[in-house]
Order: C-alpha cells, then structure tokens, then sequence
C-alpha cells in the first residue's frame, strides 16, 4: 500500500473515531441513539415520558405526557435526590400534592437509578421537585 493511500486510510480512522467519540460523548445514559424526545426550551415531544436528573436540576423545567402513562425519572449523576410532591417557592419547600395526582417520595442514590411514577390517570398539571437541591422543581402536564 502506497504512503498515500496509508495516510488517507489513516486520516479517515482519526475522523470516524472523533465522530463517534462525540456522538457518545453527547448522548445521555440509557438513552438509546436518535430518541432523546427533547424540545428546544424544555419538555419533550413525541409522547415521552422520561426525564433525566442532573447534579442539582431536572434537565427539562416541564414535560408532557399522556393520561394513563407513567413518568421515568433516570438519574444520570451520583449525586443524591429525594423527589416529592410539591415545589420550590421563593427559596421556600412548598410539600403539595394536586388532587389525582400519584404519591410521590423517592430517593435517588447512584447514577443510572430509575424509578416509575403514575401512572397518571387524570388529566391536569402536577409539580415534584427535590427536596435536597434548591430550585429543583418538575412541572408535568397531563392530557
């Protein structure tokens, strides 16, 4: 095989290995290729019904979902989360829970940790946030 050819062969390795590296690099966790669901500006699209948790936030503010479906939360970090029903005030824990909505109280300890809430039976909209980390709040449409 010529120098030529060798190093052409060479630079097209180099360029898929960064190609690939990238893809995976940018794709969270558990979450299969090309199926992320997200919208720009939050939410999902699509029907998902899963949000992923970050160090100290959701990584969507707010998602849709159908009625009779149930939620995934995936937590993509090591990092500690307790979710309930209710949101951050002002700085302040603001512990509700709507009418018809499903008991909430889970605890996240290790990444790729998946936990189920719902299913949702009755259309209307619903907040969780975390009880450890400031202004983590999840607002979840039913329709």
């Amino acid at each position: 095989m010529s120098k030529k050819r060798l190093g052409f062969l060479m630079a097209m390795l180099a360029i898929l290995a960064i190609g690939s590296t990238l893809l995976v690099a940018c794709t969270r966790p558990g979450t299969p290729l090309g199926s992320t669901n997200k919208k720009p500006g939050g939410g999902t699209s699509g029907g998902g019904t899963t949000v992923h948790l970050g160090q100290t936030n959701f990584l969507v503010s707010s998602i849709t979902i159908p009625k009779g479906s149930k939620l995934t939360l995936v937590d993509d970090v090591s990092v500690p989360h307790i979710i309930k029903n209710g949101s951050w005030v002002n700085g302040a824990q603001k512990a509700t829970k709507e009418p018809g909505a499903p008991t909430v109280n889970l605890t996240f300890n290790s990444s790729g940790e998946t936990h189920a809430i719902g299913p949702f039976t009755t259309a209307g909209t619903y907040h969780i946030y975390c009880t450890i980390h400031l202004n983590m709040n999840l607002t979840i449409i039913v329709k």
